[in-house]
This record gives structure tokens, C-alpha cells and sequence, in this order.
């Protein structure tokens, strides 16, 4: 199976790796960088992501196995990568780059999987992950 992740360049403190699209957009709200229209448009995604796409476990203790989630290349994996436009618009509108990573192997231990992504932790040295910049399209 392939799984694909979509990430800026920046390293999260938490885990080490590249930072995540959900993520990234998260702190651009931190700081305050989006209008309060987006902002709002952002709560309204994030609260319709948190339904319709399951949070894993581990971040209600604040990650201790610094994971990280890669989506899987399913139908489901690929729907919900379809439905983040608004990220995307906000990541382009701010001039975050975004970047996929994807490789054909578990890239690590899964300490976490449902029918949309896993989660994984110790990323293995020997897994071939590909890194591309993306266009970012709406």
C-alpha cells in the first residue's frame, strides 16, 4: 500500500518532522495571521474534520510516541485529501509551501490505523520516502 503525507518544510516540536497541512494552518490561526472570516471558516472545517475524519487517541495525552499520520492512498484516504481545499487556499493565500511525502512501505511502528490513515511512530531509516513540492491547487 502507498501512504502519502502533506507537510510544509517546517519541523514540529513535538515530533521532529515535517509540520502537517491541519497543523500548519492551526498555527497560522495562533498567530493570528488569518482574517476573522477565515478564522471562522477554519473552525468550521476543523470542527467538520473532527467528525467525519477520527482523531487518533494519542493526541488527548499530547502525542508521548511523537507519531505522525500518513493518509492512506485508498478511496477513503484520497476523499478527505479532496475535501481540504480550504487548507490548501489558506496554505497558498500565505505562501506556505506544501510538500508530499509517500512510500509504498510502512514508513514506521503503527501504534494507530482506521480506514482513512495511521499513525506511526520510530520512522524506519531503511523506508524510501519520495518528497515533492505540491502546486497547490483549490
Amino acid at each position: 500500500m502507498t501512504y502519502f503525507r502533506i507537510h510544509t518544510a517546517d519541523i514540529a516540536y513535538i515530533t521532529q518532522q515535517p509540520r502537517g497541512l491541519f497543523t500548519a494552518i492551526g498555527k497560522l490561526v495562533d498567530a493570528k495571521t488569518l482574517s476573522e472570516k477565515e478564522i471562522a471558516e477554519y473552525w468550521k472545517n476543523r470542527e467538520y474534520f473532527e467528525k467525519v475524519l477520527p482523531v487518533p487517541p494519542f493526541y488527548d495525552k499530547g502525542n508521548p510516541d511523537k507519531a505522525i499520520t500518513w493518509f492512506k492512498d485508498t478511496p477513503q484516504g484520497n476523499d478527505i485529501y479532496r475535501q481540504m481545499t480550504f487548507y490548501r487556499s489558506m496554505a497558498k493565500k500565505y505562501g506556505l509551501k506544501l510538500y508530499m511525502s509517500q512510500c509504498t512501505e510502512l514508513p514506521g511502528e503503527v501504534i494507530y490505523e482506521d480506514d482513512f490513515q495511521i499513525a506511526v511512530k520510530n520512522q524506519r531509516a531503511d523506508v524510501e520516502i519520495t518528497v515533492k513540492e505540491l502546486e497547490i491547487e483549490y
